[in-house]
Order: structure tokens, then sequence, then C-alpha cells
């Protein structure tokens, strides 16, 4: 089965175009490293009857909206490897990077998740 890294982001709404860009370059640089797949997607409809949604876990301020993001690995050993040589690219160490955020980073929600379901496997 495969891995998966999850995360949960909250992102003023009036930041979603420089969000964007900043997710085209994750997923070049993600997949030029060897991930799967990478999919960034913005909250469209975040009001449900069941469960606490996601505005309400992240505490979401007015203005902002949810962006919940995976990206897709052969494995957590694959996926370590995978995140280290994107961790080692030179744009990650560019101090820009990090104040150029579209978020603030320690709202975010991130984890590893090993796959017990998946629709491609029988």
């Amino acid at each position: 089965m495969s891995y998966v890294d999850g995360f949960l982001i909250p992102l003023p709404k009036k930041n979603i175009k420089a969000y964007r860009t900043m997710a085209q370059w994750g997923k070049k640089t993600w997949m030029k490293y060897g991930a799967l797949d990478y999919k960034e997607c913005v909250g469209d409809d975040l009001k449900n009857a069941m469960g606490i949604a996601f505005p309400k876990v992240l505490k979401t301020k007015p203005g902002e909206t949810v962006v919940f993001a995976y990206i897709v690995f052969k494995s957590r050993k694959h996926r370590d490897s995978v995140n280290k040589k994107v961790m080692s690219d030179p744009a990650m160490n560019d101090p820009k990077m990090m104040t150029k955020m579209p978020f603030d980073p320690k709202r975010m929600c991130y984890g590893g998740f090993s796959v017990i379901v998946d629709a491609k496997q029988k």
C-alpha cells in the first residue's frame, strides 16, 4: 500500500493566487523528486452537518478558507527519501521562501498516513 502526507492549512482568501503559485512550485518539485501524485485543494463547501467542519478545527478567522492537500508516495521509506531530496533543493533553503509564505505555517496541520483502502487496488 502507498503512503500519503496530508495537510490542512488556514489560508486568507486574498492569498489564494499567491498560494496557487507556491503550490504549483511544490507540485513541480515533489514530482521531480519522485512523488506519485500531488493535490492542493481550496475549500468550496465547508459547512456540514456531520462531524466537525474544517474551519472549526483550524479555527479560521473571517476572510480565511481551508486548503486540503496531499502528496502520494510508494511507501513511507519512499516518502522519507523524496522529502529529503525536496528539503535539499536550493530553493527550499532560500530564506525568502519562508518569508513569502501566503499563510501562517504555525497553524498548518500535517501528518503522514499509511493507506489502508485505495480505489486503484483490489
